[in-house]
């Protein structure tokens, strides 16, 4: 399986996914250009699939569609949900990520640095 979801990810992933206003919202997770150090995680609620370029997995009941181009840069990854005295967020821990940026949303791997944002 290309990613891990946590239960604490998933209890909450499945929470939202009750609050789509789509019809057969799946989780959509990848990567695109950009970001302090060359790539950002992408994860959001999408209802299309392209058969030609997605790969759909069920992961703890949850469906979940990637880009096959971003499967490799995020194979292993575990995708958390943490909850603190400041509220509660998702965390992604990809151990394909050779360097991360301090908000934890841009990396980039041995294989692909992206182009970093001017604005980080």
């Amino acid at each position: 399986m290309a990613i891990h979801i946590s239960d604490n990810a998933s209890l909450q992933i499945k929470e939202m996914m009750q609050d789509e206003e789509t019809e057969n919202p799946r989780l959509r997770f990848g990567v695109k250009g950009g970001g302090c150090t060359g790539l950002s995680y992408v994860m959001g609620f999408d209802s299309e699939v392209n058969e030609e370029l997605d790969k759909t997995f069920d992961i703890n009941g949850i469906p979940v569609v990637m880009n096959n181009q971003d499967l490799a840069i995020v194979e292993g990854t575990t995708i958390d949900f943490k909850q603190n005295m400041m509220g509660g967020g998702f965390t992604i821990d990809n151990p394909n990520a050779i360097a991360n940026c301090g908000c934890g949303s841009s990396f980039k791997t041995a294989t692909n640095a992206g182009s970093p944002d001017e604005n980080c």
